[in-house]
């Protein structure tokens, strides 16, 4: 926007120039051509005193004529000379602007990217924490899981040993059925051989 106003009032200027030059040219040229008329009537009605007269006179006008044609050039000179050191501050100015908006530019890209990559740290690193934390429980798991295969082995195993021991137990309670069936007949047998004995010893007697 700044740089916008001084082109529009630069833009406004011109045309108040161009018509100012353009009188001063035009009476320039009048000089002359009035000048060129008073000779040329001069030299028509052939007076010495009104050739010198007309010779004078268009003498001044071109000389009117030349300073006003090289005041016009200076001017316009001086007005080139202004438009450019306008024209390249206003450049200067545009270069500035968007140098600074390419510097602001790039900062934000560094932001961003430096924020990006921040984050992909973080992620990284979470991940990271994830995939070991995963692998931890993982290998706690099979830990377990090998534990558990144990204790049913251990279970199964000592299952076989309780059946086993009441298997034992089983064929001691019957093996004591039958000492203690031996056993009693042994008796009986021992208490008839006794009874025998004892009325054999008293028919003896």
């Amino acid at each position: 926007m700044p740089s916008q106003q001084p082109q529009q009032s630069q833009a406004s200027r011109t045309p108040a120039r161009r018509r100012q030059r353009s009188t001063r040219l035009a009476v320039a040229v009048a000089l002359l051509v009035a000048a060129a008329a008073l000779v040329v009537a001069a030299l028509a009605v052939s007076s010495g005193v009104l050739t010198t007269v007309a010779a004078v006179v268009a003498l001044l006008a071109g000389a009117g004529a030349t300073k006003i044609t090289h005041a016009e050039l200076v001017l316009t000179r001086r007005e080139a000379a202004r438009d450019r050191a306008a024209q390249a501050q206003e450049y200067r100015a545009i270069t500035e602007r968007r140098t600074a908006e390419s510097v602001a530019f790039a900062n934000d890209m560094k932001r961003k990217i430096a924020e990006r990559e921040h984050a992909i740290d973080v992620l990284e690193h979470a991940l990271s924490s994830a995939q070991k934390n995963a692998a931890e429980q993982t290998l706690k798991r099979g830990q377990e899981a090998r534990r558990a295969d144990q204790a049913e082995r251990q279970r199964d195993e000592v299952q076989r040993f309780r059946d086993d021991a009441d298997e034992r137990a089983a064929e001691a309670i019957v093996r004591v059925a039958e000492l203690e069936a031996e056993l009693d007949v042994m008796r009986a047998e021992l208490d008839t051989l006794r009874t025998a004995a004892a009325r054999r010893t008293h028919r003896s007697a």
